[in-house]
């Protein structure tokens, strides 16, 4: 792979979910030049769920040639992203699910991505952030 920078798509089972988590992890970044982030909660009727043409859609608008890290809430989101990339051509190649917990592993994958991180880099440090400890 080659090209722009990682892109990010955060998989929730609520549009609005997915959307704050973006909004938090663009704020969190620092601004400037951000990577790519995208939302794809919800279903196209505005409903909770999650939606393959959504999360395929997502991953299309992200992909700079360089991966696309997807981040998902719950248990069926991962059974989603699962079956995209087990009939291998709905996503972008270089696609991967990321296993990290969805807001601060969206922060930590969007501020590696933007620094020019690579996918696995962007992996890597979203997945650290279940060692975050609150106490």
């Amino acid at each position: 792979m080659s090209g722009g920078r990682v892109g990010i798509v955060l998989v929730s089972h609520s549009a609005a979910v997915a959307d704050a988590v973006a909004e938090l992890a663009r704020g969190l970044a620092g601004g400037g030049d951000l990577a790519p982030v995208a939302a794809a909660g919800g279903l196209p009727d505005g409903g909770l769920g999650t939606s393959s043409g959504l999360i395929a859609a997502a991953a299309e608008a992200v992909d700079a040639g360089a991966g696309v890290a997807l981040l998902v809430d719950l248990g069926s989101a991962v059974l989603t992203v699962k079956a995209l990339l087990a009939e291998g051509d709905e996503l972008p190649a270089g696609a991967r699910l990321v296993d990290a917990p969805f807001v601060e592993g969206a922060v930590a994958a969007l501020v590696t991505a933007s620094a020019g991180g690579d996918l696995d880099a962007v992996a890597a440090a979203a997945s650290e952030a279940y060692g975050y400890r609150k106490v």
